[in-house]
């Protein structure tokens, strides 16, 4: 099967967030899958297969479980398919039936995703003990990612957060992951967020597209505008525009490929 791993959310190699794209000729079982994106062992491993013309199934797998969303394997797939086919937009379709419609503007690659309302969250004590937070700004809750977002006040405090995982993963049951956010302090960028989710993948996510399907709303309101761009703080960086519009987020990044070859299935 052929595969490849692309650095999403950056134009340099070794940065961003670093995904699995492999390229399905016939159908493979969930148990298949699963089995290797545990052994690629990436944050994700996007499973691609061509349904009709630039319409493909694709499908999400982190080392632990399946996931619906995943902004930075779909800016890889996008990348692959972009550069092995004259296509200029491609339709995916995942395994909820979500379409996501993707289009190449010059070097960068436009992903369309829904949007998804956030509820009112209490946080336990022992979550903001865990991820080092003494006080927050806010905090919300995206029941269709089973997220909880906290805000803080200081974008420097945030790169400095250094969690207790093991503490972390016992300090909250039933949700994928927990998003620390604030208002950047740089005027290059509208905010900055990191992305914890023991619970469901690995410590942090380096860089995470598929959480601006509540973020980018949830920032766009408390700054009224609808064009943000945002930088992601984690060991590797990564950096995306985003743009609100009604029900849909347009999420705008740049992917490199760095290896390419075959999974021996």
């Amino acid at each position: 099967m052929k595969t490849y791993f692309v650095d999403s959310f950056t134009n340099q190699k070794f940065k961003g967030n670093p995904a699995a794209v492999c390229i399905a000729e016939s159908d493979l079982s969930s148990t298949t899958m699963q089995s290797i994106a545990t052994e690629i062992g990436f944050s994700e491993t996007a499973f691609i297969k061509q349904i009709t013309g630039n319409t493909y199934g694709i499908r999400f797998f982190t080392p632990k479980i399946e996931i619906p969303l995943c902004g930075h394997a779909t800016l890889a797939s996008s990348k692959i398919i972009f550069d092995t086919n004259s296509f200029d937009s491609i339709k995916f379709i995942n395994c909820n039936n979500v379409e996501l419609f993707i289009e190449k503007v010059g070097s960068k690659i436009k992903m369309q995703f829904p949007v998804y309302d956030t509820e009112e969250i209490e946080v336990p004590r022992k979550m903001l003990d865990a991820l080092g937070i003494s006080e927050m700004a806010d905090k919300r809750y995206s029941p269709k990612n089973k997220i909880v977002l906290i805000e803080i006040k200081s974008a420097p405090e945030l790169a400095n957060l250094k969690p207790d995982f093991p503490a972390l993963i016992n300090s909250y049951t039933g949700i994928n992951g927990v998003l620390v956010t604030a208002i950047s302090d740089s005027e290059n960028f509208d905010f900055h967020y990191r992305y914890f989710w023991p619970w469901a993948g690995t410590n942090e996510d380096p860089v995470t597209g598929g959480i601006q399907t509540f973020l980018t709303k949830y920032w766009a309101i408390k700054l009224n505008k609808t064009k943000l761009n945002a930088y992601q703080s984690s060991l590797r960086t990564g950096t995306m525009s985003t743009e609100l519009l009604e029900d849909k987020v347009y999420i705008l990044g740049e992917a490199v490929t760095v290896l390419e070859g075959q999974f021996i299935l």
